[in-house]
């Protein structure tokens, strides 16, 4: 049996799943988190859990399954406006085709990230403008889609940019600098552009670290363009690492929340500690198996 967790239905999705061999029940959202006290609810006997939703609504899910005892086996139904996981997984922008290849695809067990022992999918990032993921209005989105982010975020342009000073620690080095922008990832799709890494796999229990510099805007749209040409670990300006262990102190507490999978993580604290953890399978397309996982 299985759950799915859609803000859209119609008779084709039942069809679609009775020939496939599921017995579903729908249960709808009314409010954030919703999808994570549904899926932390939910018995052991459950197949597949579909999140039928963006990036956020899949953090939901994540989140929800990560706190039981025994995972359930999860699935991304692309319907938000960005969907970077579903792209990076091979997903096209047509709803049933996407579940036809969902359906057909293969568990796979995937590193969870986390900070401060909160979940992510595939990335966590701090910086000027990245607000823009959460505060975007839902009316902009609906309405122009990925579109309405750069609508949101040209009327937020300002000359200077902030940056902090830290200490960091990864693979037991310490180390201090100065940032502007902070990206911890395990996708090879952020914000719309694809390959910014090019060899990302999704079961080393490894995941991706870019401390970037930039002081104004001139600089940080250098960065942004150089990442459609370059391996973002050769650019200029940006500090690479590829680790399990992160941990990272700001001397003075930054000017913006961090933003993890499109939505804000508000914390008081100045100290943040990434990790990574392979406990949970994702029902994944055929189609980029070899690509993305290193078992494959």
């Amino acid at each position: 049996m299985s759950r799915i967790d859609l803000d859209n239905l119609n008779q084709e999705f039942y069809d679609v799943l009775r020939k496939h061999g599921y017995d579903t029940e729908i249960i709808f959202t009314k409010r954030k988190n919703d999808a994570t006290a549904i899926i932390k609810d939910l018995t052991d006997d459950i197949d597949l859990v579909i999140s039928g939703g963006g990036d956020g609504t899949l953090n939901e899910v994540v989140t929800g399954n990560m706190a039981r005892k025994n995972k359930l086996i999860i699935a991304n139904l692309p319907m938000g406006s960005t969907n970077d996981v579903a792209n990076m997984y091979g997903y096209t922008k047509n709803t049933m085709k996407n579940l036809e290849i969902l359906l057909s695809g293969k568990p796979k067990k995937i590193d969870v990230c986390s900070i401060n022992d909160t979940p992510f999918v595939y990335v966590a990032c701090l910086g000027d403008y990245i607000d823009m993921a959460y505060k975007t209005p839902r009316e902009l989105k609906k309405k122009y889609g990925k579109i309405a982010y750069i609508m949101y975020g040209l009327k937020q342009l300002r000359n200077r940019i902030h940056s902090y000073d830290i200490k960091y620690k990864v693979d037991g080095e310490e180390h201090v600098g100065n940032y502007a922008f902070f990206f911890i990832t395990n996708s090879s799709r952020i914000a719309g552009v694809n390959d910014i890494y090019y060899d990302v796999k999704l079961d080393d229990n490894k995941f991706e670290v870019a401390l970037a510099s930039a002081k104004n805007k001139k600089e940080l749209l250098k960065l942004v363009a150089s990442t459609i040409t370059k391996d973002i670990k050769d650019i200029p300006g940006i500090t690479y690492y590829k680790t399990d262990n992160f941990e990272i102190e700001f001397l003075d507490p930054p000017k913006t929340s961090w933003c993890i999978d499109g939505e804000e993580f508000k914390t008081a604290t100045t100290k943040f500690v990434f990790s990574v953890d392979k406990c949970m399978k994702m029902m994944t397309p055929k189609e980029n198996l070899e690509y993305l996982f290193e078992e494959e």
